[in-house]
């Protein structure tokens, strides 16, 4: 079964947060103020999607604990079972949880008549169990991706109609239709806030970033069962059996949101983009089935499957939404202090047609130019509206640089991320004051949305826009020869989440080529304008080139399917993905590669290296390269073209942040190794270079050689210190003491001596005649070692 492009869900997990919360009776943002996190963190709880902090772990049980909301006589036990299964690195502190579950007193249950507790003040209604234990699967809700309705304003007479829909009708299937930014997505998030209630299961799946039909299908299928089925059809119509049959055993609330971008556009038909006709069985599939659940679809165009079933009679059912009112509007921008009489905020509304969007990124505009003087606005003439986009494109003008680039990257990464994350990307580098004031500034604009724990993302609107007119300036960049977006931001990050990397490829790479055969029209002369470009950055140092020539490597596997025999010489590539990629008689001699993720096949392994701290892994190969991995070696970081012949040797210096390479070229390099350039080449040695090691210290670093000297570099300035030569033939192997005191060598000549390592005075040397001639490694030297006793002899 292919891999679904959602995260993987602790959906146990989730069930029991969800339990005990409805089991308090507090909503999910009543929850988060009373455990002091975001409601978005109490979403991602009960979604599975992540786990408390053993604080808000510990307030929440005490808040269950208070509320009895465990099984009475069994509190300990379902304690010690939700510790367990929120995967909390330290274990449950008993003697706190003795004292809890002690002191706590139980709790008067509110009456359903609405009676107050003895102080007079109103209470919550403590409702009961919708489960008997925490640990049963439904009912089950999974709202992330929802939005945050604790300012929604108005829609009082559209909630009606979906109440009276959903409830009294049991409506099968609701599209919510209206323009970008119009409120589709705040009115069905407003409305699963309110009924979830009379649900088994609630699931809320955006297909803003186009996920397959399939995937998605499979998604809902494993969360709308009880237990996961272990395999799954290969068929999309079995898979829609499959789920239909689950909406028919309970009344489940499925929302699929963002509808439009799987619509090809300017379609007047409603049909799909290529590879997504798919969704228009689901959608028929959902709507004319019997069951007994409800879907609700939101989009700013009618898929074309729902006009033949909708009718006042029918359970399928399209609600258009329509503006607010300069009431709503107000109430919407009280935050932002505008200020103006009745009929300035009624003339404001209408022209930007009571878009809520385009409401709140103008007000700031108001505030910025105008003080917040609406009636000032209204006279300057600075009113544009030809739809939300026509707002952005106002909006997006008047950004500082600093500002667009945060903004294109947020699109890039299409995924919440953190601000110290998405600095990691920005070439050259931001301060990240500046960066954290520019965030803010896209967050008053109303452009950005944050989340918990200082994540950005893009709302859905401003993601398309922003995402489009990328491809537009890159596509223009690529036929002018400008280029700027091309070097600046990534089409295609290699070390992405592999779902994020295939929407950036289905969402920025593929609209790219199209744009680019709808200018130049053939495909032979795309190529040749891409290879152009890479004539272009060869001439160029690696800074300069940026994500340029990794981006148009990017295109050209879309436009051929592989990259056999291109020259790619020379070239700074960051972050391609060359896995699985066909490069038979490509060449890569002195490129720079960082970042980048392939499987073609390495030259023999001569010599390998660990840093300290296990991060980096180091290996050198036959032909003089050397590669660096990452994170414990799973992520490639580094290729240099670092020798003209073979690596005899490759060691980390003791802060791991230099790495040493010795060549049969006699010469021995420095690399940094977070960016890989080269620090330093020390020269001396007559032949091959076959050993090198760092002094635990950092400052030296010893060499030996088929020339048969030892030599003491001094790693700052690159001089050589001593030069060794009491070995009769070429040295094999070094090793420093601990404390850095001692270096000993072992030869050909069978000789292992033991040297001063800051004088290079000769200590002793001790003959292997036991074994051959050149014989040399652990296994023979392991023997040698208690008799030396070297703290006694020389301590």
């Amino acid at each position: 079964m292919k891999a679904s492009s959602y995260r993987e869900r602790d959906y146990a997990f989730g069930q029991m947060m969800l339990t005990l919360r409805t089991s308090i009776g507090l909503t999910q943002a009543g929850l988060g103020e009373r455990l002091r996190v975001s409601r978005r963190a109490v979403v991602e709880w009960e979604g599975g999607l992540s786990y408390p902090k053993v604080d808000s772990l510990k307030r929440f049980i005490a808040l269950c604990v208070q509320h009895q909301a465990f099984t009475m006589g069994r509190e300990e036990e379902e304690i010690q079972a939700l510790w367990k299964a929120a995967r909390q690195r330290v274990l449950l502190d008993e003697l706190w949880l003795h004292k809890l579950l002690s002191s706590a007193h139980p709790e008067a249950i509110v009456p359903a008549n609405g009676a107050t507790d003895d102080s007079g003040s109103d209470s919550l209604h403590r409702i009961a169990p919708i489960v008997s234990a925490p640990t049963m699967s439904f009912p089950r809700i999974d709202w992330t991706g929802a939005l945050d309705v604790s300012s929604f304003r108005g829609r009082e007479v559209e909630l009606a109609v979906l109440s009276r829909w959903l409830l009294q009708e049991r409506s099968r299937m609701v599209a919510v239709l209206g323009m970008g930014g119009i409120g589709k997505s705040a009115l069905v998030s407003m409305v699963g806030h309110q009924f979830a209630k009379h649900f088994d299961a609630v699931l809320w799946r955006s297909v803003r970033d186009a996920p397959s039909c399939d995937d998605l299908v499979a998604d809902c299928i494993t969360f709308f069962s009880e237990t996961p089925p272990a395999e799954l059809p290969t068929s999309l119509e079995r898979r829609i059996d499959q789920l239909v049959e689950r909406l028919q055993m309970r009344r489940c609330l499925l929302v699929l949101d963002n509808l439009e971008m799987l619509l090809e556009e300017g379609d007047l038909q409603g049909g799909y983009r290529r590879g997504y006709a798919g969704y228009g069985r689901l959608i028929q599939r959902l709507a004319e089935s019997a069951h007994q659940s409800c879907v609700f679809v939101t989009s700013r165009e009618k898929p074309r499957e729902i006009s033949p079933l909708e009718g006042s009679r029918s359970p399928v059912h399209s609600l258009h939404l329509a503006g607010v009112d300069e009431q709503v509007a107000q109430a919407l921008l009280l935050d932002k202090g505008l200020v103006g009489e009745e009929d300035s905020w009624r003339q404001l509304t209408a022209f930007y047609a009571g878009n809520p969007l385009a409401l709140k990124i103008v007000a700031q505009t108001i505030v910025d130019l105008f003080g917040g003087d609406i009636v000032q606005f209204l006279q300057s003439g600075e009113l544009v509206f030809n739809g939300v986009w026509a707002v952005l494109h106002q909006q997006v003008k008047r950004l500082t640089p600093l500002e667009q680039v945060l903004l294109t990257w947020l699109v890039v990464v299409r995924e919440w991320i953190s601000l110290d994350a998405l600095l990691q990307f920005v070439i050259p580098k931001v301060v990240r004051g500046r960066a954290l004031e520019a965030l803010e500034a896209l967050q008053r604009r109303s452009l950005l949305e944050r989340g918990q724990q200082a994540m950005f993302t893009l709302q859905s609107v401003v993601m398309e826009f922003v995402t489009n007119a990328l491809i537009e300036q890159i596509a223009a960049e690529i036929i002018t020869g400008e280029l700027e977006a091309l070097r600046g931001y990534a089409l295609e990050q290699a070390q992405a989440k592999d779902y994020v990397r295939e929407i950036q490829v289905r969402l920025l790479v593929r609209p790219l080529l199209e744009r680019l055969r709808a200018e130049l029209e053939q495909d032979w002369l795309i190529e040749e304008r891409l290879l152009q470009l890479l004539d272009r950055f060869r001439s160029e140092d690696s800074m300069k080139q940026g994500y340029g020539p990794a981006n148009v490597i990017s295109v050209l596997i879309e436009l051929r399917g592989d990259l056999h025999g291109l020259d790619l010489s020379r070239l700074s590539i960051r972050g391609a993905y060359l896995q699985g990629i066909q490069m038979q008689d490509a060449t890569l001699a002195g490129a720079h590669l960082h970042e980048v993720v392939f499987t073609d096949a390495f030259d023999v392994v001569l010599s390998v290296a660990v840093s300290p701290d296990g991060h980096f892994w180091a290996v050198g190969s036959n032909s003089g390269q050397v590669r660096v991995w990452r994170e414990h070696g799973r992520t490639a970081h580094l290729m240099l073209r670092a020798h003209t012949d073979r690596l005899g040797a490759v060691a980390f210096s003791p802060d791991g942040r230099t790495l040493a390479s010795a060549s049969w070229d006699g010469r021995i390099k420095l690399w940094d190794v977070i960016s890989g350039k080269a620090i330093g080449t020390l020269r001396g040695h007559d032949n091959y270079v076959t050993s090198i090691t760092f002094s635990p210290g950092g400052r030296l670093l010893a060499s030996g050689s088929y020339d048969g000297t030892l030599r003491l570099w001094d790693v700052n300035n690159g001089t050589s210190q001593h030069i060794l030569r009491q070995h009769r033939g070429p040295i094999l192997t070094l090793a420093w003491s601990p404390d850095g005191r001692w270096l000993a060598s072992g030869g050909a000549d069978q000789k292992i001596r033991l040297w001063d390592g800051q004088t290079g005075i000769l200590l002793r040397d001790r003959s292997l005649c036991a074994h051959p001639p050149g014989a040399y490694g652990y296994g023979q030297w392991h023997r040698l070692a208690p008799r030396w006793t070297l703290a006694r002899q020389y301590g």
